[in-house]
């Protein structure tokens, strides 16, 4: 049961949003305006003008607010460091920017004009990650206001490109160790499997991604005249890519899980493990059968590794009929991976493979892309992962879980390593928000829930 204290304490925060809650949403719909697609040369101005955006909103607050130029976008760090040493302090991250939003077609109403219906308001990183980022710097201002001070010290690290690599924040960390240095890193950009569910994500996976290209005659060739002479690339790759898993869903390739972590039976009871196959298919319309069979569907998603073929182009696909045998065909794929596997050792190790298996005729090319991330896990007895905990507790009033996610963050490990913090990865997003998708939504009631959960964690991580 809540104490006393925490009731008042709750109450002043949430009578602190109802009085700023017109002005809070205001802002919110300012910030989801800017068309700040990260991965698309044509909105760098708008990305600029958001990340000033960003900036200006801290300024007032108390925060040394600096732009860290980049190789890319910029990122914005903030440092209030006035709590003193005793008290510890909180690197909290997001991101400003956005993924792009093809096939326009399909949204409802335009995708940097934000529109609220049913409690929802619909835009292009109304979620991901920019409702969550806005209720953290909401959570701030409101601090400042009620109380001219913060209980800890608090550094916010909001970067422009998570949604394409976080190539410029990633070649500056090495630069910026002393300026990221902190105790505890909240990474709030993560999600509850449903409403009203809290969880702390205590792990994601890491990713590497390839492009395969196979490559049969010097040009396209007539299918009449070569069909049963030459080897059709696109046949090729497919038969190839099919080899990749066996019947059971496990991957085949040699040394793939030589250097998989397992789950501690210490860390699996502490975690959630209900999973409902018929919720599953009724969220998403479709049966969770891929990945390893000998494992269950959580295990298959949260602490095992995957290779997923996300995309097959080749020959002809447009109206009507060109027969042909194309000259060469390829893919895009992805591992998803756990602790101790590295993204550049598994890439070669995929590259070598499917290079090695060409069937005779064709020749395959394998590009292994840098960047990709490592995988993360979190200490359930952290402090900071009992802050969120608790405070998620005190505010829906259901004692919070523990998840993992099958999702990637790649910057979060090396911005770990760089700051020395441990790990909270947390976030008020649900499955159904169509995050990266046409008609992306988040609601204002977590927007409200948000802000006390951040307020509510910071009040919580003080000593003493």
């Amino acid at each position: 049961m809540p104490t006393s204290t925490t009731v008042a304490e709750l109450n002043v925060l949430q009578e602190a949003f109802e009085r700023n809650k017109k002005s809070a949403f205001k802002d919110y719909y300012t910030f989801l305006k800017f068309q700040s697609i990260s991965s698309e040369p044509v909105y760098k101005e708008q990305v600029l003008a958001c990340a000033d955006w960003v900036a200006d909103y801290l300024k007032p607050i108390g925060f040394e607010v600096e732009k860290w130029q980049t190789s890319g976008h910029p990122t914005i760090f903030a440092n209030y460091n006035l709590a003193g040493p005793e008290q510890p302090t909180l690197l909290i991250y997001n991101h400003y920017d956005v993924q792009p939003v093809d096939p326009l077609e399909l949204w409802k109403t335009p995708p940097f004009q934000p529109t609220l219906r049913n409690g929802q308001v619909f835009a292009r990183g109304a979620q991901d990650n920019k409702g969550q980022c806005f209720y953290v710097l909401f959570a701030l201002k409101t601090l400042m206001e009620l109380y001219g001070k913060f209980p800890i010290n608090i550094k916010l690290c909001i970067e422009g490109e998570e949604e394409c690599g976080s190539a410029g924040l990633s070649g500056i960390l090495a630069q910026k160790k002393s300026e990221l240095k902190a105790d505890y890193l909240a990474i709030v950009d993560l999600d509850f499997p449903k409403p009203n569910k809290p969880v702390v994500t205590l792990g994601i996976r890491g990713m590497v991604a390839m492009d395969v290209e196979i490559t049969g005659s010097r040009t396209d060739l007539h299918s009449g005249s070569h069909g049963g002479l030459a080897y059709n690339p696109i046949h090729a790759l497919t038969e190839l890519l099919s080899k990749v898993r066996d019947s059971s869903g496990k991957i085949t390739i040699p040394g793939f899980y030589d250097e998989v972590k397992a789950v501690s039976s210490e860390e699996k009871k502490h975690i959630r493990s209900n999973f409902d196959p018929d919720d599953y298919f009724a969220t998403f319309g479709t049966k969770a059968t891929g990945g390893e069979q000998d494992f269950s569907p959580l295990e298959r998603n949260w602490i095992r590794p995957t290779f997923e073929i996300n995309g097959i182009n080749g020959g002809y696909s447009g109206a009507g009929f060109k027969t042909i045998i194309p000259a060469k065909a390829s893919a895009k794929v992805s591992c998803r991976l756990v602790p101790n596997q590295e993204p550049q050792k598994i890439g070669k190790l995929v590259a070598e493979y499917l290079e090695s298996h060409a069937p005779e005729g064709t020749k395959v090319k394998v590009h292994v892309h840098q960047g990709g991330g490592n995988a993360v896990r979190s200490n359930i007895h952290s402090k900071a992962v009992k802050a969120f905990a608790d405070a998620y507790g005190e505010i829906f009033q259901v004692p919070c879980e523990y998840v993992y996610s099958g999702a990637s963050i790649p910057i979060i490990a090396k911005l770990a390593a760089t700051s020395g913090a441990e790990v909270a990865m947390v976030g008020l997003g649900l499955p159904d928000d169509g995050i990266h998708a046409p008609n992306e939504h988040f609601g204002l009631d977590r927007i409200e829930n948000g802000f006390l959960s951040i307020a509510r964690a910071i009040q919580l991580l003080k000593n003493g």
